[in-house]
């Protein structure tokens, strides 16, 4: 059985729906606001090594701690909301490529399965 980094297309199609994503979430007045003096290349890279993990690719992801790495933007206010429209701009980019959507709702699953640590609580 394909795992689902596989059944997303791998490698080309996640940096494709990464690029896609960052561009959705910066035109997203909701949430924009935490992306402001971010190093948008740094970030997409570190999104697609997770995303590539979490989704059963290779595993290069080396970023913080998912508590550690949003602590200063729940300082700032990141609350369920926020998250809501990160995994919603996530699922609106991989309906417009194509992806099935029952592997939309499982990559919702993963996003929602870190929510806890995202939001520090």
């Amino acid at each position: 059985m394909s795992t689902l980094y596989e059944r997303l297309g791998g490698a080309t199609a996640l940096d494709a729906a990464v690029d896609i994503f960052y561009r959705k979430v910066l035109s997203d007045d909701r949430i924009n606001r935490f992306f402001e003096n971010v190093d948008m290349d740094r970030q997409a890279a570190k999104q697609k090594a997770f995303l590539t993990m979490v989704t059963g690719g290779p595993a290069h992801y080396t970023g913080q701690e998912m508590r550690v790495g949003h602590a200063h933007l729940v300082a700032q206010g990141l609350d369920d909301a926020h998250v809501d429209a990160v995994i919603e701009n996530l699922a609106t980019t991989l309906k417009e490529l194509g992806v099935p959507d029952a592997d939309i709702a499982e990559v919702g699953r993963i996003a929602n399965s870190v929510r806890d640590d995202v939001l520090n609580r």
